[in-house]
């Protein structure tokens, strides 16, 4: 196919943009692929491989991530979008030599098996904490005008969009319970 004359923007110049956004707390300018997903660029780019690749449809949440603070599959969510925006990851959940309240807990109630959907998991329950924490009801909330009890339904009802394939989910529970207790 040949180029019209006057347009001298290469072919991966007219596909990509300009993106601003800050992850885990540091500012990022990065030139993306207007096709990327927010997974890919924290994979690809940006070195950051706690989310994971599972399914690639949004159906798994091994790649949740929060988005403003909000939890979103990161493989739904397209790169270009990001500009002015914040992204958290697993990475960016505690310090550098620290675990978060939530992380101990994982690992004190054996919260993971293999692992994979670990760092989703993580990120879902961190947002939906955020959620009950701002009052933010649940299909299963029985009083709308009252304080969420995080309850095993609740806290399974929130977390429904994070798939586990080794089955840890009462352990997942317990150690999203444990964390709410102490807040």
């Amino acid at each position: 196919m040949q180029e019209r004359p006057g347009n001298e923007a290469t072919s991966d110049e007219r596909h990509s943009s300009q993106v601003t956004v800050e992850v885990n707390d540091v500012r990022r300018e990065l030139t993306l692929d207007n096709r990327s997903t927010l997974l890919d660029a924290l994979r690809e780019r940006l070195d950051l491989t706690g989310a994971k690749k599972g399914c690639d449809h949004g159906q798994c949440g091994s790649c949740t991530v929060l988005l403003d603070g909000r939890r979103v599959k990161s493989c739904l969510v397209l790169a270009v979008t990001l500009d002015g925006r914040s992204v958290r990851t697993v990475e960016g959940l505690s310090g550098p030599d620290e675990l978060s309240p939530l992380q101990a807990a994982f690992i004190a109630h054996d919260a993971f098996q293999c692992g994979y959907c670990t760092p989703g998991q993580l990120c879902s329950a961190r947002g939906m904490l955020d959620e009950v924490a701002q009052g933010w009801p649940s299909v299963v909330t029985g009083d709308l005008t009252a304080p969420a009890e995080l309850t095993d339904a609740e806290i399974r009802e929130r977390m429904a969009g994070n798939l586990c394939r080794c089955a840890a989910y009462p352990h997942i529970v317990a150690a999203v319970r444990e964390t709410a207790a102490k807040r």
